[in-house]
């Protein structure tokens, strides 16, 4: 009896948050599922098993990047996901419009959390797409270029960052 009952909570989540977000009813029923199989046992959605789920669906390898998608996720900062931040973040993530995406980006890269991405913030994100994640001596002299023109660009108060 108690399947059925779940079930029924379910379906009626997985209704109220289709029309919360870019998902269709069955497929927040599928999403949920998928987050029951991950937490079996009742246990909670960590980060821990959240990278495992970006490893192994997405191909996410980098550890700072999977850190800061959980915490675009985890929107109540308590380190786990709901199932309505799980389905929530995913519909973002997957799904989202140009205008979500660019703010969930943005929250990506924002590593301090001020609101803004700063030069020193765009330095490490420039190194990584240049394959330079490793280099000891620091950024070469072209990411400090493509740091440079990315901010007179996109900065656009010219307080030398992006907000």
């Amino acid at each position: 009896m108690a399947g059925i009952l779940g079930r029924k909570v379910q379906q009626k989540l997985a209704e109220a948050m289709s029309k919360r977000s870019h998902f269709s009813k069955d497929e927040v029923d599928k999403l949920l599922d998928m987050y029951s199989a991950i937490t079996i046992g009742g246990t909670r959605l960590d980060r821990n098993k959240f990278r495992d789920v970006l490893h192994n669906t997405f191909d996410m390898t980098d550890d700072i990047l999977m850190d800061r998608v959980f915490r675009a996720f985890d929107k109540d900062m308590d380190s786990n996901l709901s199932q309505e931040e799980w389905v929530l973040g995913l519909s973002v993530f997957l799904r989202g419009t140009l205008e979500e995406r660019v703010a969930y980006c943005f929250n990506v890269y924002d590593m301090n959390n001020d609101g803004y991405i700063s030069r020193e913030e765009n330095v490490p994100n420039a190194q990584k797409l240049h394959g330079q994640a490793n280099n000891r001596r620091g950024p070469d002299e072209g990411i400090k270029d493509i740091v440079e023109l990315v901010l007179k660009k996109m900065d656009h108060d010219h307080d030398n960052r992006l907000s």
